[in-house]
C-alpha cells in the first residue's frame, strides 16, 4: 500500500489525516504504516508491515516523531510549524475504541484490590513446574482417556426406541417406567417424535398405560398423549383411530385423584382442538355428559375452568371456519373444513345437556381469571342460550354487582395512573353480555 507523507501549510498546525484500516491500535497485521522521514519536504515512502521500522504506538496525546519511525495507518500526524517537528496521537476511530478499552481496564483495575492482588501473584509464584505436573495429568494422557471412551450419540428416534424397549421389560420397575414416560413427554412435543412414536407403536402403548390400576400412570399416560397430539393431525388421527378419546373418557367418568383429571382434561382439549373429526366421536361418546357430571362435582373451580374454556374453543373453533377466520386460502381444502364441522352438532347439545344453566355458575368463584373464561364462553353460547338467560334471575344479579366491582377496580386503577387494565377487559365483557341479554 502506497501512502504520501504530511505536508506542511500556512497555518499554525496542518493536521494530516491518513488512510484509515480496520484494524486498530494494538492489534498485530499486516496493515501499512507511515514512515515519518526528516525534513519538511513532501516525499514518497512505499512500505508494508514487515520493514524493520520502530513502530510510534499513538496515543490520545500528541507525541513527537523521530526521523526513520512509523506509526499505525489511521493515525493523526501533524507539522508543528513552531518546532519544526511532527506530532501523531491517534485517530478518530482509533480514539474511540482506546477510549473505550481504557475506560474497562480502569473499571477493571479499580475492582481489584491490592490484597487480592497479591494473593493471586502468591498462586503464580507456588506453581512451579514440579507443582504443575503434581497437580495436572499431561495433555497426551487425556487424549488417550478420552480416545478409549465409547462415546455413543444417540439420535432421538433412537433414544425413544431404547425408552419403548425398556418401558416393555419386564425387568423395569414401576419408578422406571413412570420415568420413562416422562422422557417421552418431552421428546414428543417435537411434530417428527410424535409421530414416530405412532410408527413404533408406542402410542398404542401409552394408550393402554391410561387403563392401568395406578393413577401415577394414568396421570403420565394422559401428558404424553396430550403432548403428542397437541397441533399434530396425523397423531390426532391415529389416535382417534387407537381408542384414545374412548379411553380418556372412561377415566373422566371414574372417581380419579385432581391431578389424574387434570391431565387427563389437558389430553382431551388437545385432542379435540380444531379436529371435528373428534369432536363428532366425543360427541357421540356422550363426552358432554362426562364433562357436565364433572363439572358439577368440582367445587374448587379449577376443572369447571378447564371444561368451560374447552366448550368456548370448540364453539369458537366453529363459528370461526364458518367465516374464513382458520384458513389463510378459501379454497377446497377450506370447504372441507366447513362441511366437517357442520356435522359436528354442539350448539344443540350444549343446549340438551344444560350447561346455558352450567356456565353461569363458575361467575360465583372469587378468581378473576375464572369469572373471565365464563362470560367469555357465556358470550359465544348467547346465540343458543339467551332465552335461558333472560329468565335466570340468579345470572342477571350476578352480572350487575360484577360490573359495579370490576367498575370501582378500573377507577382506582386509573387514580394510580393505569390508563387500561385486565379489569377493564372484564367490564367490557359483561356490558356486552347484559347488551345481547336486553335485546
Amino acid at each position: 500500500m502506497k501512502l504520501m507523507s504530511c505536508s506542511a501549510a500556512g497555518a499554525a498546525v496542518l493536521l494530516l489525516h491518513c488512510c484509515h484500516i480496520a484494524s486498530i491500535l494494538g492489534q498485530n497485521s499486516d496493515c501499512a504504516l507511515t514512515v515519518v522521514e526528516g525534513g519538511g519536504a513532501d516525499e514518497d515512502a512505499e512500505v508494508t508491515g514487515d520493514g524493520d521500522f520502530e513502530v510510534v504506538q499513538p496515543t490520545e496525546d500528541w507525541q513527537t516523531l523521530k526521523a526513520g519511525q512509523a506509526v499505525p495507518a489511521g493515525s493523526h500526524v501533524r507539522l508543528n510549524l513552531q518546532t519544526g517537528q511532527r506530532e501523531v496521537r491517534l485517530g478518530e476511530e482509533q480514539l474511540k475504541y482506546w477510549t473505550q478499552e481504557h475506560r474497562e481496564t480502569e473499571e477493571i483495575r479499580s475492582t481489584i484490590s491490592p490484597d487480592e492482588l497479591k494473593r493471586a501473584m502468591k498462586k503464580m509464584e507456588d506453581l512451579s513446574p514440579d507443582t504443575v505436573t503434581s497437580r495436572y495429568r499431561p495433555l497426551e494422557e487425556l487424549k488417550r482417556d478420552f480416545a478409549q471412551l465409547d462415546l455413543l450419540v444417540e439420535t432421538d428416534v433412537q433414544i425413544m426406541k431404547r425408552l419403548l424397549d425398556q418401558f416393555n421389560s419386564s425387568n423395569s420397575s414401576t419408578e422406571q417406567k413412570l420415568s420413562i414416560l416422562l422422557e417421552l413427554e418431552y421428546l414428543v412435543h417435537q411434530v417428527d417424535n410424535a409421530q414416530n412414536l405412532c410408527s413404533m407403536g408406542g402410542l398404542q402403548l401409552i394408550v393402554d398405560s391410561l387403563n392401568s390400576t395406578d393413577f401415577r400412570f394414568q396421570e403420565s399416560s394422559a401428558f404424553v398423549l396430550g403432548s403428542a397430539v397437541s397441533s399434530n393431525p396425523e397423531v390426532q388421527v391415529k389416535a382417534v383411530e387407537s381408542g384414545a378419546l374412548h379411553m380418556l373418557l372412561t377415566v373422566l367418568a371414574t372417581a380419579q385423584p385432581l391431578r389424574v383429571q387434570k391431565k387427563v382434561l389437558f389430553a382431551v382439549a388437545s385432542l379435540l382442538r380444531n379436529f371435528p373429526y373428534a369432536q363428532r366421536h366425543f360427541l357421540s361418546h356422550g363426552g358432554l355428559q362426562v364433562l357436565s357430571e364433572l363439572f358439577r362435582a368440582d367445587g374448587g373451580g379449577v376443572l369447571r375452568t378447564r371444561i368451560v374454556t374447552m366448550l368456548y374453543d370448540m364453539i369458537s373453533e366453529k363459528e370461526l371456519t364458518s367465516q374464513g377466520g382458520l384458513d389463510l386460502v378459501l379454497d377446497a381444502s377450506h370447504e372441507e373444513r366447513v362441511r366437517q364441522y357442520s356435522k359436528v352438532s354442539l350448539q344443540g347439545e350444549l343446549l340438551d345437556k344444560g350447561w346455558c344453566n352450567l356456565v353461569p355458575q363458575l361467575l360465583e368463584s372469587t378468581e378473576h381469571d375464572y369469572r373471565e373464561k365464563a362470560l367469555r364462553a357465556l358470550l359465544a353460547m348467547a346465540p343458543m342460550c339467551l332465552d335461558h338467560y333472560r329468565s335466570d334471575r340468579s345470572l342477571l344479579g350476578s352480572l350487575l354487582s360484577l360490573r359495579d366491582q370490576y367498575q370501582e377496580m378500573v377507577q382506582s386503577e386509573m387514580i394510580v395512573g393505569e390508563e387500561s387494565s385486565y379489569f377493564a377487559e372484564i367490564v367490557e365483557l359483561i356490558n356486552a353480555l347484559q347488551v345481547k341479554i336486553m335485546r
